[in-house]
């Protein structure tokens, strides 16, 4: 069979053909009267060896060595070819981000293009003050698309410049919740742990106080804890279990009793808050140094009843409580008479 022939039949061309005989993968066997490649049916059968193999992304060197050495073992070099497909599906998933980021920026010209383009180069630094620099730095006429901070904010470790990361979003103009909906689901609890902190800081943004809601059941308690504060100072009730929790479990109890505060201003969660207080108290696990926590929180809350509760406690019969319940007294009593 000439090349002509074997070309129309296998889909190969002429010129690649010829390139595989040159490299010697592929060689006809013989020639006919006037030199021309003349191919058997085992060359044919080759040529589809060789394309098939080009398919699972070998190289025509690794594809020679396949067919010619009958000691080789596919099985590592498949797992080579895994390992290097995966890092390439990496990097095309990061040009798809970076250019749906400069997408998202409605660029007007190049320009444009090129400050989110040095934005990204400058957030990807290895240097947190760089990286920090980079979002604090920029010219207040210059947005900064929000999926871009949205996506930076997932991945950064760096307390500072994830602070400064939450603060250029929560300015950007655009929301960047469908980035940080995608984190707030994420596998990886420290994700997670960002993509909540976030969408703290954006509680009016669509969609925030609904993903937050959600984060109330996360397995993770800091991202519990995270949802919880936002969603109290949001005065969401669902969030008083988590709230009174942390104050028992003494994890940013201040925080936590602080914003119980706030909601008790709602007479509907008033008793619901001052129940739950006293119900930890009165567990017959909860141990000195929580219910100390648990006393100073109810000096937080409105109404009639958590004041009542406290007077009680001053006769506690554990003396560290007693003692803390008696000063938030003396406390409640100097403020009613600033008050008259």
């Amino acid at each position: 069979m000439l090349i002509g022939d074997v070309a129309r039949r296998s889909g190969v061309s002429t010129r690649m053909l010829r390139h595989y005989d040159a490299l010697g993968l592929v060689r006809p066997t013989g020639r006919t009267a006037g030199g021309y490649r003349e191919y058997s049916a085992e060359d044919v059968r080759r040529i589809f060896h060789v394309e098939s193999l080009r398919t699972l992304g070998l190289s025509l060197k690794q594809i020679g060595r396949a067919l010619e050495d009958p000691a080789f073992t596919p099985s590592a070099l498949v797992s080579d070819l895994i390992r290097q497909t995966e890092d390439r599906l990496a990097r095309e998933e990061e040009l798809l981000e970076r250019l749906r980021a400069i997408d998202a920026s409605t660029p007007t010209g190049w320009p444009e293009v090129l400050r989110v383009v040095e934005l990204m180069r400058e957030l990807d630094s290895t240097s947190a003050a760089r990286r920090q620099q980079a979002v604090l730095a920029r010219p207040e006429d210059v947005p900064v698309p929000a999926e871009l901070l949205a996506g930076a904010v997932l991945t950064e470790s760096d307390p500072h410049v994830a602070g400064a990361l939450r603060w250029a979003l929560a300015r950007s103009g655009g929301d960047g919740m469908a980035t940080l909906r995608a984190g707030a689901h994420s596998e990886d609890a420290g994700v997670r742990r960002r993509a909540v902190l976030a969408i703290a800081g954006m509680p009016e943004a669509p969609g925030a106080v609904e993903v937050l809601a959600d984060a109330l059941g996360d397995p993770d308690a800091t991202v519990r804890r995270h949802a919880a504060l936002a969603l109290g100072r949001q005065g969401v009730a669902a969030a008083v279990p988590t709230l009174v929790g942390m104050v028992v479990e003494g994890s940013n109890d201040v925080d936590a009793a602080e914003v119980l505060g706030t909601l008790s201003l709602d007479p509907e969660c008033t008793d619901r808050i001052t129940t739950a207080l006293v119900d930890e108290l009165s567990a017959p696990t909860a141990n000195s140094a929580a219910r100390i926590r648990l006393t100073q929180a109810l000096v937080e809350l409105a109404g009639a009843t958590a004041q009542e509760v406290l007077r009680q406690l001053a006769h506690d019969d554990d003396s560290d409580v007693a003692l803390v319940a008696t000063a938030l007294v003396d406390v409640l009593e100097e403020r009613c008479l600033d008050d008259r």
